[in-house]
């Protein structure tokens, strides 16, 4: 099953390390980045769960939980808690489904055969609070994420869902943004009433909204 944008997210029921996680439920009314890894024990793998231990208060700042999943069975990634919070200095706070079966690896799409037929892939799911696919990253096993972008890409969704603005290339949170081009000058001017740098009709620079 190959997931778009747009599309919504499968539910699920699978186990954790935080006990059995009926995904919607669990999900609410949060965002969710929803990621897998592609085996216990591995140097890249703790890096990177580590990582989004020590990012929990950001993702707490945007309403977004994390959940994580490798196809290793529950004792596997209750051992390996040990090593990330030893290692990288913050203990697992975040479930890690344990997808014995492939359940949720395959409904997500989550193993790529000729890359390696048992495990599953560097994937990252953004998923909004109506449950709809708003973000797909894959990468390579040998290549850890840069969780920074992912909440940059959050970011840029949470305010765009809420201005009629996007984000330009390498934006970060505080810059311009550009006024999106469905938007008339006239319906521009009432909703961004201190102007904006019209490079081009269909480039518009605005300062980013809500900020003062």
């Amino acid at each position: 099953m190959t997931l778009r944008l747009g599309d919504t997210a499968p539910d699920f029921t699978q186990e954790s390390t935080a006990g059995t996680i009926q995904f919607h439920d669990w999900a609410g009314d949060s965002w969710v980045i929803l990621f897998s890894h592609p085996k216990d024990f591995t140097p890249v793998c703790t890096t990177e769960l580590g990582e989004v231990s020590r990012l929990k208060g950001e993702f707490d700042k945007r309403n977004t939980k994390a959940i994580g999943l490798s196809v290793d069975p529950i004792e596997d990634h209750h051992a390996w808690a040990g090593d990330i919070e030893d290692t990288q200095g913050h203990g697992l706070n975040f479930p890690l489904l344990a997808d014995h079966d492939r359940k949720v690896s395959d409904l997500y799409d989550m193993i790529h055969p000729n890359a390696n037929d048992t495990l599953t892939v560097r994937s990252v799911f953004i998923i909004d609070p109506n449950k709809k696919v708003r973000l797909t990253l894959t990468y390579p096993a040998s290549t850890g994420r840069n969780f920074d972008e992912i909440l940059r890409v959050l970011d840029s969704l949470q305010l765009t869902d809420g201005y009629k603005v996007a984000t330009p290339v390498n934006w970060t949170p505080g810059q311009r943004c550009i006024i999106v081009p469905a938007v008339s000058n006239d319906e521009a001017s009432k909703l961004f009433p201190e102007g904006w740098d019209e490079q081009r009709p269909y480039l518009r620079y605005v300062k980013q909204p809500g900020k003062s």
